[in-house]
């Protein structure tokens, strides 16, 4: 009895076990069931997009990057495509290890080590960085076979910049360069962020950096399929990139590369314009630099030597460069004295050869004849005396007002970025200008040297060449536009950018008469006489000589004896032709003393290439760039006798097939 008692509770524990059991197994197929439910019905859409982005990848498509031209057409800045090493250091565990073995298999030059060392110390670890540019196939060929050796190493083909004239109108063009920490968090903050996935490059300078919208183009995007390993297998959509831009310039790249040739190794710079539209001819800055060394990402060797040159290639001078402007104020000032009443063109000042004012002898350098000056004869023989008195009769507020509307001193607004204002002096700037109390003071004696464009005054080239075209177009003021066209890649149609409205200042046409028939006379009888002696056009200047230096109370101004960076610059301004002027240009060679004798010579040629179409001949271009020229000597030729390319242009070493996007697959 006892025995079946302990059977039948056996049984029952059995049963309550199998239950348990079953309902456990039940319970867990249910769950699975809602589980399987769940993720077949519930999330089915977002899951099955899920797969969809494991298995696919967008890929942007960088587009290409739009031309530059001249106003002739010709192409100042385009793209090749090259084969390049790239290294991403995050990948790789011992990179100067990998370095060298690479050199085993390719030529890796010193400079090639220093320019990626610069380029992995403004970039993060897990970008990839170019080794070495421009692979021959040959290369790419014998990299392939060992590939295996180097993780984080791979050959992609890229679009470069190229500039096939290297250092010509370097300061207009720009360059490009890689996009910088400071860079990239600008463009995520902006609006433009997604249009630059993918892009390594961004313009630095010039027309690059101030075009860049128009010349970046639209990013495309592909979506490709992939391998488990990541590999692309196939494209499944496209959207293709949309090229840059062309833009065209006003630059006319003939006239600017004579410029920087009549210059030599000579530092200046020298703007031309059109004054009846603002256009700008020729914008030369000297000495220039190659923007071709920062395409590839500039090694820091050459970077130190452009950085810290004591001739400041890097600076723009026509642009950034500031100078007092000597005597080409005279003219201006003598506009001011018309315009305000001080003085009639009539009356008459004697000059003795000094202005004494305060107990101080104020002198004349350029050592004019002296005498009796009206105003004519005083811009003609270049009178210093005749504007100090004039600068005391007007004072330093009065002269500000009125040279303000010209330009000087201020903003032009050109095209480009980067111009600054410079100094156009008044009491209100100098008790900004200062800290010190004692120094806010405008004393009496500080207004006589800007009567002749000395003393506080500086200005840039940008600024003087457009005083004279408003002088040049009876006062009307444009503002100067260095790129006059676009045009849509794949388009034969060139849009002209519109100017802006010109600015009547309502100066007087016959105050004006007097100022443009004073400036025909300097080159007709006085200080750039010999320099227009024979021109068949009649042309109005004015020759300027700028101290570099302050020279001392009684110190006399001896060029043998000071070194050569502080002698004195020379300066000319001009329009042509004198009846109806096309022409309006401002030209310094710094520390080349007086303004005629290196400055217009300069303009002399700038002015018989415009209105002739004639070109120096090369014994004449020699004699300008020591200096030592008058009027053109030797045969001129004719502009479209001159070949063209100069010396040939710049040319890849090795280029890759043509491609549209820097984001292609690296080659495996």
């Amino acid at each position: 009895m006892i025995e079946l008692r302990n059977v039948e509770a056996d049984l029952s524990r059995f049963r309550a076990r199998v239950l348990v059991a079953g309902l456990v197994v039940v319970l867990a197929f249910l769950l699975l069931l809602s589980r399987l439910l769940y993720l077949q019905v519930v999330r089915h859409d977002d899951l099955l997009e899920q797969a969809e982005s494991n298995r696919t990848a967008v890929v942007p498509v960088v587009p290409n990057r739009g031309l530059i031209l001249d106003r002739n057409g010709i192409v100042l800045a385009s793209n090749y495509s090259a084969y390049t090493l790239e290294v991403t250091p995050s990948k790789v565990t011992d990179l100067e290890q990998t370095i060298d073995a690479l050199s085993q298999v390719l030529d890796i030059t010193p400079r090639d080590r220093r320019r990626f060392k610069k380029l992995r110390e403004e970039s993060k670890s897990f970008e990839s960085l170019p080794l070495r540019t421009r692979l021959s196939d040959e290369e790419v060929a014998k990299f392939a076979v060992q590939r295996y050796r180097f993780p984080g190493v791979d050959i992609k083909a890229r679009l470069f910049r190229n500039y096939p004239y290297g250092e010509l109108a370097s300061h207009v063009i720009g360059y490009i360069g890689r996009i910088n920490m400071s860079e990239k968090e600008k463009l995520d903050d902006s609006d433009d962020a997604a249009n630059y996935r993918g892009t390594d490059y961004i313009g630095k300078l010039g027309v690059e950096q101030s075009f860049e919208t128009q010349l970046h183009g639209i990013t495309g995007v592909d979506s490709m399929e992939t391998s488990a390993g990541g590999r692309a297998m196939r494209r499944l959509a496209s959207s293709p990139a949309t090229p840059g831009n062309t833009v065209k310039l006003a630059i006319d790249i003939k006239l600017q590369h004579l410029v920087e040739e009549l210059f030599g190794d000579r530092r200046g710079a020298l703007v031309a314009l059109d004054p009846r539209t603002g256009e700008v001819l020729a914008f030369v800055s000297k000495p220039t630099f190659d923007p071709n060394l920062f395409v590839e990402g500039i090694d820091q060797e050459s970077w130190q030597g452009l950085n810290e040159s004591i001739d400041k290639p890097l600076l723009n001078r026509a642009l950034r460069g500031t100078y007092p402007p000597g005597s080409t104020y005279k003219p201006f000032m003598a506009l001011a004295a018309l315009t305000t009443g001080k003085r009639s063109a009539s009356t008459l000042i004697n000059d003795p050869g000094f202005f004494m004012f305060g107990g101080r002898r104020f002198g004349s350098p350029e050592n004019e004849r002296g005498g009796i000056m009206d105003m004519h004869r005083a811009i003609v023989e270049s009178s210093n005396v005749y504007f100090y008195s004039l600068a005391n009769e007007l004072g330093v507020d009065a002269m500000h007002d009125f040279m303000k509307p010209l330009g000087f001193g201020q903003i032009t607004g050109i095209d480009i970025h980067g111009e600054v204002r410079g100094v156009l002096p008044s009491q209100d700037w100098k008790r900004n200008y200062y800290k010190r109390q004692e120094q806010q003071k405008w004393y009496a004696g500080e207004t006589i040297s800007l009567g002749i464009g000395q003393g506080y005054n500086s200005f840039t080239m940008l600024q003087l060449a457009q005083a004279t075209a408003i002088l040049a177009n009876d006062g009307i003021k444009h503002k100067p536009q260095l790129v006059i066209a676009n045009q849509e890649a794949g388009s034969q149609v060139s849009v002209p950018v519109a100017p802006e409205p010109p600015e009547n200042l309502g100066l007087k046409p016959e105050h004006i008469q007097v100022i443009r028939q004073a400036m025909v006379g300097v080159t007709q009888q006085g200080t750039s006489r010999r320099v227009f002696a024979g021109a068949p056009y009649l042309s109005g200047g004015k020759t300027g000589t700028a101290q570099a230096v302050t020279m001392r109370k009684n110190e006399r101004y001896n060029a043998a004896r000071m070194e050569e960076r502080q002698r004195d610059h020379s300066l000319y301004i001009a329009f042509a032709p004198a009846e109806a002027p096309s022409i309006a240009l401002a030209v310094i060679v710094e520390n080349a003393g007086f303004g005629s004798t290196s400055a217009a010579p300069i303009a002399r040629r700038v002015i018989d290439y415009l209105l002739l179409g004639q070109y120096p001949s090369g014994e004449d271009i020699e004699a300008v760039q020591q200096g030592l020229a008058t009027a053109p000597i030797g045969k001129p030729r004719t502009v479209a006798e001159v070949p063209w390319p100069p010396g040939g242009p710049v040319t890849p070493a090795a280029s890759a097939p043509a491609i549209a996007t820097s984001a292609t697959p690296a080659v495996r």
